[in-house]
């Protein structure tokens, strides 16, 4: 009879800021309650800085910082993202190579395809656990193939309609995942979940900076993981919140949000790249937000400071229970969790209200300072 395992999972990780150690300090008495603790780390971890990406590039973070997730209690770290090829091949593999010497499992990248879709597998009292991940938002320069290093993806086609009779008005936006793609990602967690005891999917997903909206290819792609044996979707890229539902009893975290996300690579001025300065002013175009100049090294949408960290608990007969832990993003750019009575309510309320206006009717309940997701299990 195994004992429960308790797993954490947090959202995008960007440590590019000195003493990377110092912005996980509060969140570290949290993370050390999980038996395995995810996080998504967004940009390559590497001392090369060849820019590759004609997306908007992001600078390779130190090595080092690696070593501080490790610290923190982190023992996973998915990397399908938009990012990961920024610098290349050598990204790619430096990336994985640090993060291993750093004692955490990596998923969702490799030096070819099929590296990139094999899952990180970890045992814990007597459980299997396994976690794939997946970027869902390019670019396609960023995916791996078998014989270029890169990420596991679903592609995700975009379909602009004109549903009125005004040319050159704004279209309606349909987006859906390629079948064939699809069918590769529900393959890789059907086939996993004959392994393993507990299936860990993690997407990166969604519509960056906007709050509270779901694509309408997410929850669908969501769903078809579970339908394939994921007990667990955790979603990631969008640097804010998304709502949570429970589908088939099995939790699905549309999107976790910022955990540490500290940078400086897309401050207006002062930075070395003339497309991150370019992206940095276009942003407000886009999203209507500009960064807290008191936060140079937080360039994010201001909801974006509400965050949490999931929490699912798995015995031998599966998943018991999940739900999360509110965190509040401080004026250092730390994630803080935060009791129910000392700014938890707010953020879980916060929570609440962006699922409901995204469609999702998800109820939440109180245990102790932590969030639970009745209909689980």
């Amino acid at each position: 009879m195994s004992d429960a395992v308790t797993m954490l999972s947090v959202g995008d990780l960007v440590l590019d800021e000195p003493d990377p150690a110092s912005f996980l300090v509060p969140a570290r008495p949290v993370l050390a309650g999980g038996d395995v603790v995810v996080g998504h780390v967004e940009v390559p971890h590497s001392t090369s800085d060849v820019q590759v990406s004609t997306d908007i590039p992001a600078p390779p973070a130190d090595p080092a910082a690696l070593h501080a997730l490790a610290d923190a209690g982190f023992h996973v770290v998915t990397l399908a993202g938009n990012h990961v090829y920024d610098v290349g091949d050598v990204g790619v593999t430096d990336t994985i190579a640090h993060a291993r010497a750093a004692g955490l499992a990596t998923a969702g990248a490799g030096p070819d395809l099929a590296s990139a879709r094999e899952p990180a597998v970890l045992e814990r009292h007597g459980l299997r656990i396994g976690v794939l991940s997946y970027n869902l938002v390019g670019p396609r320069e960023s995916w791996a193939t078998s014989r270029k290093a890169g990420c596991a993806y679903v592609r995700v086609l975009t379909h602009y309609e004109l549903d009125h009779a005004s040319p050159g008005g704004p279209p309606s936006v349909y987006t859906f995942a390629e079948p064939a793609s699809l069918a590769a990602m529900t393959d890789d967690i059907a086939a996993l979940a004959e392994r393993v005891d507990v299936v860990a999917v993690s997407m990166h997903k969604g519509v960056g900076h906007t709050p509270a909206v779901l694509a309408m290819y997410e929850q669908p792609v969501a769903r078809a993981a579970v339908d394939a044996g994921a007990h667990v979707v955790f979603g990631h890229h969008a640097h804010i919140m998304r709502g949570i539902e429970v589908y088939r009893g099995r939790p699905i975290f549309h999107g976790l949000g910022n955990f540490v996300t500290v940078t400086h690579a897309l401050t207006p001025t002062g930075n070395d790249s003339a497309e991150r300065a370019a992206w940095a002013r276009k942003r407000v175009e886009l999203y209507g937000f500009a960064p807290d100049p008191e936060m140079p090294y937080y360039p994010f949408h201001p909801e974006s400071r509400n965050t949490v960290i999931a929490v699912c608990r798995f015995g031998a007969d599966g998943l018991v229970s999940a739900g999360f832990v509110p965190c509040w993003i401080d004026t250092a750019g730390r994630p803080v969790p935060l009791s129910r009575s000392d700014g938890g309510e707010q953020v879980a309320e916060y929570v609440r209200r962006i699922g409901v206006q995204a469609g999702l009717a998800t109820e939440f309940a109180w245990d102790g300072d932590s969030v639970v997701l009745p209909g689980v299990g």
